[in-house]
């Protein structure tokens, strides 16, 4: 069992180290702590984004309201937001301080717009810095199509890797004006970015006027009601890909399910789309440590060429 002075003292230990504005100061959720599975925690700039996923009981979380109060205290944060992910009814609030106008995550120099208190998710899954690393590795002169494209971060890492394109496609177009607003927040060239407000299993011919695709980005959600489910959906995007891929093609394929591991995307490329092969897992961040790696974020790349 992992003690909750063993909780402060990992945190203490960790603050003077963080150098961007967005960073996983504690990661419960991947069973590496025991006791601790309902809680992560983020340090975004000034700001400590506490999640529970999950009711802690009255014990613990009047622990961790002394912790948190201390570190405010201490001038370590100016705001404690906690947002409780296990309710669906006023889940997020303000524990100490005031919040900011505006909020933005930081990631190699690069600006996303965060909301911590409207929606479940803040609009930047830090996890997926990495993957994010990747594409503006590749993207240089390519045509980006990135799918379920959320807010647009691979868009944003794209064209600051030199893309020529991209093609954004959410269903959300709320989502993919925050995406615009990230792109003008990094002072991005928009004139070679398009947003497609589309439902992505419905619409691949209009995504297809649009390629063919050099890099290709597939970052669903694993599960959201009456729009995807990956383990019935995700073949559907595989089998289309050679409509939408150019010549010499790379994809990102990312899931990020406990109970679906890397071997189930290999499955499905290598009976939907056969012509692309597996090339590398990319690494996970060490500040999500996981348990079992296939509990965690996959994030797997394939090559035609």
């Amino acid at each position: 069992m992992f003690t909750y002075d063993e909780l402060t003292r990992h945190c203490l230990q960790k603050i003077p180290t963080l150098t961007e504005a967005f960073e996983r100061l504690f990661h419960g959720r991947g069973g590496c702590y025991s006791g601790w599975e309902f809680l992560t925690l983020d340090a975004i700039d000034k700001v400590l984004s506490v999640n529970y996923f999950a009711d802690p009981g009255d014990e613990q979380e009047t622990q961790l309201n002394g912790f948190f109060k201390s570190l405010f205290e201490a001038g370590h944060f100016e705001t404690v937001v906690l947002q409780r992910r296990y309710r669906s009814e006023k889940p997020s609030g303000v524990l100490f301080g005031q919040m900011p106008k505006a909020v933005y995550a930081i990631e190699d120099g690069l600006k996303y717009k965060l909301e911590l208190l409207k929606n479940q998710n803040s609009g930047f899954f830090a996890d997926m810095k990495i993957g994010r690393q990747f594409v503006r590795e590749q993207a240089k002169g390519k045509r980006v199509l990135n799918l379920f494209s959320y807010t647009c971060a691979f868009s944003v890492a794209a064209l600051k890797g030199g893309a020529s394109s991209v093609v954004n496609v959410d269903m959300s177009k709320a989502v993919l004006e925050t995406g615009r607003q990230n792109h003008r927040l990094n002072d991005l060239e928009i004139k070679g970015t398009r947003y497609m407000p589309y439902n992505i299993l419905k619409s691949f011919s209009r995504i297809r006027q649009a390629g063919p695709y050099d890099l290709i980005i597939i970052d669903p959600p694993s599960f959201q009601k009456g729009s995807f489910a990956a383990t019935k959906d995700y073949a559907k995007i595989i089998r289309r890909l050679k409509e939408l891929a150019s010549e010499q093609c790379t994809i990102l394929s990312a899931l990020n399910s406990p109970h679906l591991g890397s071997d189930f995307i290999k499955a499905l490329f290598a009976s939907q789309a056969p012509e692309f092969h597996f090339e590398a897992r990319l690494p996970l961040m060490e500040s999500f440590p996981d348990k079992d790696d296939e509990m965690a974020l996959k994030n797997l790349i394939f090559k035609n060429f």
